[in-house]
């Protein structure tokens, strides 16, 4: 009776399996890794920020850029009145209030050039004012500045402009390189999240195995008791390593689920499909040199970059507290200009003008503040130095530790691939001798654990090879497989983006 209740219970078990497979079918979606990371990289939320990030170091370089163009301004006060009182001195000495009553627009157009080798500033002006006085002896001028050349010049002081002409263009190469390695970093995250499902998955195939594996030896074992083969408590330990198996497939559904939904997240995929992700091929073989991964890491990554670039700021620090000890500046103008009452005549009329102004700041009592600045930076260009020697050990230490694990790690797969086999057929071999009585419980359970612990052992080594190639290139920018530069179209890339 009991023998009829579990196989009745298993066929019911086995319909409900068939019935959920069938309605399930219809949204089952069969995914590739390189589909995955596809997908990945242009709707993930880590690829949507790295573009934003690429984007907004992208608009600050235009910025630079277009600050060493010319710029054309037109400013203009169209009209400004004027009505108030005003102290006046007279002849004799005595004071007086005189009221002034007028009315005044001007406008001007200005183009300023930036001089970033010496960091002054040339500004073309031509302009035109006009002065309608209302009051006492009324009347209207005209004012015109036809043209006029303004330098403004520091002599002594930090140059910002050549120090920015020397960095902002370090700091947009680096943020290309940050965004390719972002993009590298994406698909770390993809492979990741997708040989978690692909693990998920086999464990639960392996659970099913295992559980109908358990039902066929707990049936052997009840023959067994009814003819007097086996005791009753070993078949109550068959019948709790059946509960075991039913329990262990429940907590692997779950962790699959919980797989597939964390990729179809990273991925921008509706929660109402299903994803089969496809055991991916074995990369090509492929053997890396330390030598050569060092040098299209120095090459390309924003490693060199970013060490490069702070450098120069710590550089530009000490610049600026050097800058502030003393400053003199240079103005100057030339120019024609002229008046009338007339428009026309105000053009006319004209006659050159000059201005010149030479002026100096030098502190003689600080209390040592200044110097004090300056040898804050120092110190702190120093510090700068000794953490940018640090960090490139480290990077190069890491690089060839990953180096070592790539291509060791082919092996490892090798190895893995056949402990696999191995361990699958000492299991098929337990089972039959178990069910003869020739082995324990206890040495087909270690069967089943070492081919259990081969199966994801297998997976897990093709994920670290994958992983592993895939982190180099997120070092070195390089496309190992291909032997040529990991490179992108960033204005097309930045424009279309915008468009959305």
């Amino acid at each position: 009776m009991r023998y009829m209740m579990n196989s009745r219970n298993r066929i019911w078990w086995c319909a409900w399996l068939l019935l959920h497979a069938v309605v399930m079918d219809a949204q089952v979606r069969r995914i590739t890794l390189q589909d995955a990371v596809l997908l990945a990289r242009t709707g993930s939320v880590e690829a949507q920020s790295a573009l934003s990030q690429l984007r907004s170091s992208y608009w600050s370089y235009r910025s630079f850029r277009a600050d060493q163009l010319p710029e054309v301004s037109l400013s203009a006060t169209l009209p400004s009145y004027s009505r108030s009182y005003s102290a006046y001195q007279e002849s004799t000495g005595a004071y007086t209030y005189v009221m002034s009553d007028y009315l005044q627009s001007t406008a001007s157009i200005n183009v300023r050039q930036n001089l970033w080798h010496t960091g002054g500033t040339v500004t073309l002006t031509s302009s035109l004012d006009y002065l309608n006085q209302l009051s006492g002896q009324s009347g209207h001028r005209f004012m015109s500045l036809p043209l006029a050349l303004r330098l403004s010049q520091p002599l002594w002081g930090v140059n910002s402009m050549k120090w920015n002409h020397r960095i902002e263009p370090v700091r947009y190469a680096e943020a290309k390189a940050q965004f390719l390695t972002a993009t590298e970093e994406v698909t770390m995250r993809t492979i990741q999240l997708f040989f978690s499902l692909l693990l998920a998955r086999e464990n639960v195939e392996v659970a099913r195995q295992n559980l109908q594996g358990m039902e066929r030896l707990y049936e052997v074992g009840q023959a067994k008791r009814r003819m007097g083969q086996m005791s009753e408590s070993e078949l109550m330990q068959l019948e709790l390593e059946l509960l075991n198996a039913r329990s262990a497939l429940t907590t692997n559904e779950s962790t699959w689920r919980s797989s597939m939904f964390a990729l179809r997240t990273h991925l921008a995929i509706g929660e109402e499909v299903e994803l089969e992700a496809v055991l991916p091929d074995t990369l090509a073989a492929c053997t890396l040199d330390y030598g050569q991964v060092l040098d299209k890491a120095l090459l390309h990554h924003a490693h060199a970059l970013t060490l490069r670039r702070r450098q120069l700021e710590a550089d530009y620090s000490v610049a600026q507290a050097k800058g502030n000890m003393r400053q003199i500046s240079l103005y100057a103008q030339v120019g024609y200009n002229g008046t009338d009452r007339r428009i026309s005549d105000a053009y006319q009329h004209i006659r050159g003008s000059q201005q010149v102004e030479v002026g100096f700041s030098v502190p003689i009592l600080d209390w040592g503040k200044r110097k004090g600045q300056l040898r804050v930076a120092q110190a702190s260009r120093e510090v700068v130095r000794s953490q940018i020697r640090q960090e490139d050990q480290q990077f190069r230490q890491d690089l060839y530790v990953l180096v070592e694990q790539c291509n060791n790690q082919r092996r490892q797969l090798s190895i893995a691939m056949a402990a696999d086999t191995l361990a699958q057929r000492r299991y098929d071999t337990g089972m039959k001798t178990f069910v003869i009585g020739r082995i324990s419980m206890l040495d087909l359970n270690d069967a089943r654990q070492s081919k259990d612990y081969a199966r994801q052992a297998r997976i897990s080594e093709l994920y670290r090879l994958w992983y592993y190639y895939y982190q180099l290139r997120s070092l070195t920018l390089w496309d190992w497989e291909r032997n040529e530069p990991l490179e992108a179209d960033f204005d097309a890339i930045i424009h279309r983006k915008e468009n959305f």
